[in-house]
């Protein structure tokens, strides 16, 4: 059942998606949908729950913490942009439906996202802190300017799975090489045709 509420309310919107549509493609009846989930608005909520859970628990188990900073990083952007590509009509529940219907949708996807967003400090703090040298000075960033460089991490990941998912013509291996480089690199280094690599 909640295989097709996603594929519904991802393909077709939250607005067009019918309890009718998702019951028959689940198999089952439409009151034993309201049965569960009473109404559309909570089944629609356990939808970008259990969506986001999968996306964030990707990330947390590709990521090794006995990796070198620059390695986990690497880890999690990969296995974000593959879980979005690989499950795009969640990730299209997560990144445009949840957003752009109010509350209490968009604030589901605003918790996922402030843990997304902490999980990255972490990485970027313990980089700061000498696990790996991917900043000119490591040391000198304060942990302000960490989650400043964090939510802007992931705000650029989030528009660059969008844009994959819309057809961007990159694979989700290649959108991370490409965060990967624009992040810890740095832009000057990379238009002078320096590139990270995983080796």
């Amino acid at each position: 059942m909640m295989d097709a509420a996603v594929r519904t309310f991802g393909q077709r919107g939250y607005r067009a998606a019918s309890m009718d549509e998702i019951a028959e493609l689940a198999g089952v009846s439409k009151p034993l949908v309201y049965l569960y989930l009473h109404s559309k608005e909570d089944l629609f909520t356990a939808c970008i729950r259990r969506e986001a859970d999968a996306l964030l628990a990707a990330v947390a188990r590709a990521v090794a913490p006995e990796l070198p900073a620059d390695r986990q990083l690497w880890a999690g952007l990969a296995a974000f942009f593959t879980h979005a590509a690989e499950h795009p009509d969640g990730w299209a529940v997560l990144h445009r439906q949840a957003r752009t219907h109010g509350e209490p949708f968009a604030l589901e996807v605003a918790a996922m996202r402030d843990k997304i967003v902490d999980y990255v400090a972490v990485l970027l703090a313990a980089a700061r802190e000498g696990d790996a040298a991917p900043l000119p000075e490591p040391g000198e960033l304060a942990e302000r300017d960490v989650v400043a460089l964090a939510q802007a991490l992931v705000g650029a990941a989030e528009s660059l799975a969008g844009w994959m998912n819309d057809g961007g013509s990159v694979s989700a291996k290649e959108a991370a090489a490409t965060l990967m480089n624009f992040a810890w690199v740095g832009l000057g280094d990379l238009m002078a045709g320096e590139r990270w690599s995983p080796r």
